[in-house]
């Protein structure tokens, strides 16, 4: 009788997961976007397009992930470092706020600093309409219905306005990398419209023998011209006819339409414009299916990795703006969103960045203004680092490399920055860069002199090697390190109160503190974060030059140097985790930054096992910041409390961030959530929200960093009846298959390229596993 009851259970656990795994991964409304915030996000990593499915007319933002304003520069202030005695004895006597002073005469960056060119900003392509006119122009449309697939990048729309079904596709093709909008009616000859393409400034539009040509260049702000950008917009027709009115295109009386456009810069590319031909050509050679199929061959080599199943539930067929009011209102009935909302990220990982081009920046790669928030450019005390996060562990490991190749861009840079200010050796980066290899401080002290950044991105790298074992990279990007560690090494000095080696000046990223005057500061001596980041580099390093049989002196200084930093993490009287070296009460507790926990994420010096006093501390931490704040912040809390192993309290933060909100006002404190398009709110739309969660949901599923891989460390209650996921990376180059059953795993493969054992933290137990050869 257990024997059929057993078999019972398992049939019943393999139809839910095929049930699970067989919804389709889809967006899905049943109107037209009203705002851009609603419109569906397409990408092949270097072209998008934001189409809003409207019925009169259809506007379709373009981007190209390479179009910034700006130019090289070199605002370095060369005499900086003659300020850096007085500005650390000021420090060392307790007036911060004075030091302060002096950072921001002679410790921030040369002119306008990020305010405006030639720091320059990421901007809008341009914006293609096409407006449609219809046999009985007073029908009505019914039957509207607009979705995005993720399973094949693709977005369609379809209605029906006096008994003609219109029907729209849209992809950003990964074949001949071009943009394809293709337009049927069911009913001959019932295809009329006109097609436009604009940009809000610096554009020249032409049509020429049937094509629209959009062409222009971007301010630099030096003397020389900036970035130049060419759009081409060609159709192909199914019956009817094509003229023009000016600078737009009209076709009259077709069934089907089909519009490509092919566009480019000049950003590493000398010819720019004969690509955009070459492309736009052999994608009109090519039939519309052959196009779709490879489009979809290439992105699913990407997306099929990896498969989430978190059980049955009881989501009803809502369109996904009424699934978030739902969900929000009963997060546990629906176990699908999490799972699209995972897909998503990952979706959106794979849309916005490709192996030999630009990480996502802050908007990923989809901004429809010149002048996006925060100049749409990558931040260092926390975003691009966020964009990465989910990246390795949900198997798309490649997408790691345009970052590398960011980074290597800020080393010369670096370099000079690093002898201007500090007169250290080595290369250092602040709170900001763009594609231009900016790595001077800010223009403001509050935020502008925290010199994490470097450290941080030396992380991300990191990761990519810890999870790869590639050791072709690790040469590749060895010297990176090694000179972030010694720009770290060179300038670290002596505390006289502690003896320890800290650094000064510098800031913990965006936060101010009470000083024991009243007084107000940023600027400090060694921030918690700084400690953590260093203590984790120089180990890095001295890891990695063993590895590659380089640099033995180096790594004995290094590890001299380990014993004299402070450690990585202080408890306050309060039990909390100390931000700064000394026990400062900060200005605002809930503030949405929380760079002391970098400890326990992204890095592994604090962990339940090995230092429990200090995840206590990290507890206490989280719970003075509390769980609301921009999408972005509440992303960090939820990959803290998962690494906390915490996972009803991951979750609830998870649901925190799925909060409906259509809010696009700049924000720093709470009331972050998420579009009717899924994209994360600051508000505005932040990308790295969406990123975070992803990686906070891996996190919830599986850890590595502790020495061992751990199934299941912070899956919430309302996950525990079963699951599956399959096809996730684990640190050391390892596949995981596993699914579970009532809270236990109940099966498991590990997928290795060489037959090794792992230790493997099954149920709360720790086995040594064989390894499937992959």
């Amino acid at each position: 009788m257990k024997r059929y009851f057993y078999l019972f259970l398992l049939a019943n656990f393999i139809i839910t997961v095929a049930y699970a795994q067989n919804k389709p991964l889809k967006l899905w409304y049943d109107k037209p976007a009203s705002q851009w915030e609603e419109t569906l996000p397409l990408g092949n990593g270097r072209l998008g397009m934001t189409p809003d499915g409207g019925i009169k007319e259809e506007h379709i933002v373009l981007n190209d992930i390479t179009l910034w304003s700006g130019a090289p520069q070199d605002a370095n202030n060369y005499e900086a470092y003659k300020s850096l005695p007085e500005i650390r004895r000021l420090l060392a006597e307790g007036k911060n706020n004075e030091a302060q002073e002096l950072v921001d005469k002679n410790f921030i960056c040369k002119g306008v600093g990020s305010g405006s060119e030639p720091f320059g900003k990421y901007q809008v392509l341009g914006d293609l309409k096409i407006k449609f006119s219809y046999a009985n122009p007073d029908k009505e449309s019914v039957n509207y219905k607009r979705e995005l697939s993720l399973n094949n990048a693709i977005a369609n729309c379809t209605y029906v306005v006096d008994g003609v079904t219109y029907k729209r596709e849209y992809f950003t093709s990964f074949g001949n990398d071009v943009s394809i909008i293709k337009l049927s009616a069911d009913k001959p000859g019932r295809l009329n419209l006109t097609i436009a393409l604009s940009r809000p400034e610096r554009s020249v539009t032409v049509e020429k023998n049937g094509e629209l040509q959009m062409s222009g260049q971007l301010k630099s702000g030096t003397d020389n011209g900036g970035m130049q950008y060419l759009t081409k917009v060609k159709t192909q027709l199914k019956g009817g006819s094509l003229s023009n009115d000016g600078n737009q295109l009209v076709i009259k009386n077709a069934t089907e339409v089909i519009i490509y456009v092919s566009a480019g810069t000049d950003f590493r590319s000398a010819d720019y414009k004969k690509n955009v031909d070459t492309k736009l050509a052999s994608a009109l050679k090519t039939s519309y299916a052959v196009e779709r199929a490879q489009h979809i061959a290439k992105y699913q080599k990407l997306f099929k990795r990896v498969t989430v199943n978190l059980g049955a539930g009881t989501a009803a067929e809502e369109t996904t703006d009424k699934r978030l009011i739902s969900f929000h209102k009963n997060p546990n009935a629906d176990k699908f969103l999490p799972v699209l909302f995972y897909q998503f990220g990952r979706y959106l990982s794979i849309s916005s960045t490709r192996v030999g081009l630009l990480p996502p920046n802050l908007q990923g790669l989809w901004a429809n203004q010149i002048n996006t928030p925060w100049n749409g450019d990558y931040h260092l005390d926390v975003n691009v680092q966020m964009n990465h996060w989910p990246v390795e562990v949900s198997n798309l490991s490649e997408l790691n490399l345009p970052l590398a190749e960011l980074v290597k861009g800020m080393v010369k840079p670096g370099e000079r920055t690093a002898k201007a200010y500090y007169n250290a050796n080595g290369w250092v980066a602040h709170v900001i860069t763009n594609v231009w290899g900016f790595t001077e401080p800010g223009e403001s002290a509050s935020w502008g002199v925290t010199k994490s950044g470097s450290g941080w991105l030396c992380n991300n790298l990191w990761e990519h090697y810890a999870f790869s074992e590639d050791k072709n990279y690790l040469r590749d990007i060895y010297p990176i390190l090694k000179g972030s560690a010694q720009f770290y090494s060179s300038m670290l000095t002596p505390d006289a109160k502690t003896g320890w080696l800290v650094t000064s000046p510098s800031s913990s990223p965006e936060n101010t503190f009470y000083l024991p005057n009243g007084k107000t500061a940023s600027i400090c001596v060694a921030p918690t974060i700084d400690n953590q980041i260093i203590r984790e580099l120089f180990n890095n390093v001295i890891t990695a030059a063993k590895l590659l049989g380089k640099d033995e002196a180096l790594c004995k200084d290094l590890a001299a140097k380990l014993k004299k930093l402070p450690p990585a993490g202080q408890i306050a009287k309060d039990g909390r985790l100390m931000e700064w070296l000394e026990d400062y009460k900060e200005t605002d507790p809930q503030h949405r930054h929380i760079s002391h926990l970098y400890g326990l994420y992204p890095a592994s010096l604090i962990t339940p096992e090995a230092t429990p006093a200090l995840a206590e501390a990290c507890k206490k931490t989280l719970e003075v910041r509390g769980d609301d704040g921009p999408s972005w912040s509440i992303a960090y809390k939820l990959l803290f409390w998962a690494r906390l192993h915490d996972g009803n309290r991951a979750y609830k933060l998870f649901t925190e961030i799925m909060k409906p909100t259509l809010k696009t006002n700049m924000n720093y404190g709470a009331g972050g959530g998420i579009y009717p398009n899924l994209l994360s709110a600051g508000p505005p739309f932040q990308i790295d929200g969406n990123f975070g969660t992803t990686a906070g949901i891996a996190e919830m599923l599986i850890q590595s960093h502790a020495g061992f891989i751990e199934l299941l460390p912070a899956v919430p209650d309302s996950w525990k009846a079963s699951g599956e996921v399959k096809g996730v990376k684990a640190r050391g180059n390892y596949t995981v298959d596993f699914s579970w059953k009532n809270g236990k795993v109940i099966n498991c493969r590990i997928i290795s390229s060489r037959p090794r054992k792992v230790k493997v933290k099954i149920n709360g137990l720790l086995k040594m596993l064989n390894t499937v050869k992959a």
